[in-house]
């Protein structure tokens, strides 16, 4: 079995376990170089973050091992394609490829339906369904200006 397959069937096995461990459906492995960096399970109900997603703890842990906030020249392989939250995260990452075995509407027919976010995210933030008002303060940017200004920055 190839590199790919083999990873992408880790992450859909480690879904599977962790379902059956009382979580939720999603799991993902990140790769470098052919090897395991770190693995993830959706722990969202475990830990009542609703941010805990696999991908999203695969990312962490990945960052935390390689000790970077950017995980350039690393592959992700996820259960399900990701999610507009985890996409984020990808891409923040800089993560190199994706590999997902289900895509987001096999997990919509599962009950996890993230079609209103991509609609709401389309939206200008005034039309969205959770109110989102923007207060412009004069002194807001100082912070941006700050950093710019600043020499010693790590860049993004």
């Amino acid at each position: 079995m190839s590199g790919h397959w083999r990873f992408l069937r880790q992450a859909v096995d480690l879904a599977a376990g962790n379902v059956a461990c009382g979580g939720g459906p999603f799991a993902a492995v990140i790769v470098r170089d052919g090897q395991v960096i770190a693995t993830g399970c959706n722990r969202v109900a475990a830990s009542l973050d609703p941010t805990a997603h696999a991908e999203i703890l695969a990312i962490r842990e990945a960052c935390r091992q390689l000790g970077d906030f950017q995980l350039r020249g690393c592959t992700l392989y996820s259960s399900c394609e990701p999610c507009p939250m985890c996409l984020g995260a990808v891409y923040w990452a800089r993560l190199a490829e994706v590999y997902f075995a289900c895509t987001r509407s096999d997990a919509a027919e599962a009950g996890f339906d993230d079609g209103f976010i991509y609609a709401e995210l389309a939206r200008p933030a005034a039309d969205r369904r959770i109110a989102m008002r923007h207060l412009p303060l004069t002194a807001a940017v100082r912070p941006f200006r700050a950093w710019a200004e600043w020499a010693d920055r790590t860049a993004y």
